[in-house]
């Protein structure tokens, strides 16, 4: 069985890099070939790997976000952020807003329920940062727009638990009996949020002595793999966000440690293969079979959720005065959807579970369309802004 475990995943690497070939002939991002790819490559297509080894690989994802939060989290560094100011908190917030309150006038005014379209609508707010940090990084963007979206993606974790919990404390009242409590409901996320950030903080300052007293650039690999790791697995059996948490973690180490730029980058050259790794499984995982489902309702709430994200991104960038690029272009960057957004949509199973199976259904079907088509959308935009050299 272990033979069998490593086999699949050296074709799932080989699989991955011929695709990124691919991918640089057509001149499309890598991370849309590690997608397609798998997705060809899944249960739901050639059935190269089963339902079974997707299911073996499922530590994969955990641990690639753990490592993704951990390197946006670096963008939280103090200098950094008294240059760019308060635009990423107001550009987080706003498009995030934005897409929540358009989903949820659109579907209203075509006539759903208002408890139901509360809870999707909410949905609506969370962006996957994973896509976005990969195209980053392979096309080496920099500008006014990259160095707002990074902050921007962080942030908007955890603007998305927070709407999501008044969202369905909302939707909860409409339909209460009298046994359902609104105020546990409203201080469930602050707490998952507060919790996830006090716990990465502590870490941040533990692995900042670490890596002060391991000189080894190995050692210190070591190290901040396994306060990631760490932090992964405490927040998932505390219930808190792992995404949070990681980003809160790197976020205090790199206002800390002095030598916080040599570790991050030993992690950006030992990560490539598990990033790799979580795009082909999150291909993989996408079920086409269920795009049909989705009717009306569905291709609403794709669409909407598009123009809810650019609107309330060009909305505060002018509210927070950023340049012109930012304004026209970071809207289009924050299209891609997965981890967060599905991890919402299982809570709404259990907290809704007369709309669980519906809204479910809507936002893995939305997953697989913005994760296909935001990475092409975002590397479109930087190149529109001027970020990425031809």
């Amino acid at each position: 069985m272990e033979s069998d475990i490593l086999f699949n995943l050296s074709i799932s690497l080989i699989l991955g890099l011929l695709s990124s070939k691919l991918m640089k002939m057509i001149k499309m991002p890598n991370v849309t070939g590690y997608l397609i790819i798998g997705l060809l490559a899944g249960p739901y297509c050639l059935n190269i790997l089963s339902i079974d080894v997707i299911e073996k690989f499922s530590i994969i994802p955990d641990v690639a976000l753990g490592f993704i939060a951990f390197s946006i989290g670096a963008e939280f560094k103090l200098s950094y952020l008294k240059k760019v100011g308060k635009a990423p908190l107001v550009i987080a917030f706003t498009e995030a807003i934005g897409a929540v309150l358009l989903v949820d006038l659109v579907l209203i005014i075509a006539g759903y329920e208002i408890s139901f379209v509360l809870v999707l609508g909410a949905i609506a707010a969370a962006t996957a940062p994973a896509a976005t940090l990969m195209v980053v990084r392979q096309y080496k963007a920099k500008g006014p727009v990259t160095n707002t979206l990074l902050p921007v993606v962080a942030i908007d974790d955890a603007a998305a638990l927070i709407l999501f919990g008044i969202s369905v404390a909302i939707s909860k009242a409409i339909t209460s009996t009298g046994t359902t409590s609104i105020a546990s409901t409203l201080l469930d996320p602050i707490i998952e949020i507060v919790g996830a950030l006090v716990f990465g903080a502590v870490l941040g300052v533990a692995l900042a002595f670490a890596t002060k007293w391991f000189t080894g650039r190995g050692n210190r690999l070591v190290v901040s793999t396994a306060m990631i790791l760490l932090c992964i697995s405490v927040c998932n059996a505390l219930g808190y966000s792992p995404l949070l948490a990681c980003m809160a973690m790197s976020a205090v180490y790199v206002n800390l440690s002095k030598v916080s730029n040599k570790v991050f980058d030993l992690i950006d050259r030992f990560t490539p293969p598990i990033f790799m790794l979580f795009f082909f499984i999150s291909g993989a995982e996408l079920n086409l079979t269920i795009l049909p489902a989705v009717g009306i309702i569905g291709i609403l709430y794709i669409v909407f959720r598009v123009v809810g994200k650019i609107s309330g991104a060009a909305i505060g960038a002018t509210i927070s005065k950023s340049e012109p690029e930012v304004k026209k272009y970071l809207g289009y960057t924050l299209i891609p959807q997965a981890g967060v957004a599905i991890g919402l949509a299982s809570v709404a199973m259990s907290v809704v579970p007369e709309y669980g199976q519906k809204i479910r259904t809507i936002v893995l079907c939305g997953t697989v369309i913005y994760e296909l088509v935001g990475p092409l959308v975002t590397k479109l935009a930087l190149k529109k802004a001027g970020e990425i050299n031809a």
